[in-house]
């Protein structure tokens, strides 16, 4: 694990996740991307993204706090997340 992962590094980790999490037909649409959201565009389920959290943790460890980022964002906020809000808080958290 790099401390100094790229926000494109970190793309294609969060890439693999969501696949992991969500099943091959993400990528059927159109490709994962820093402003594909989470739920317009993948329309994860709730359950999904309680998996993919897991998942940042699992990879991140301690230094992302995954639910206090996302206990900080009311409903609108959480409901308009794009994948790239969550790459950039990883890179954040990194340095």
């Amino acid at each position: 694990m790099n401390t100094q992962e790229s926000e494109q590094e970190i793309l294609e980790v969060i890439r693999q996740m969501l696949v992991d999490v969500a099943g091959d037909e993400l990528l059927l649409d159109e490709p994962i991307g820093m402003e594909t959201s989470f739920n317009e565009d993948l329309e994860l389920e709730s359950i999904e993204f309680v998996q993919l959290a897991e998942q940042v943790q699992m990879r991140y460890g301690g230094s992302v706090d995954f639910a206090g980022w996302i206990s900080g964002k009311d409903l609108d906020e959480i409901i308009g997340l794009k994948v790239g809000d969550l790459v950039r808080f990883i890179a954040s958290c990194r340095t």
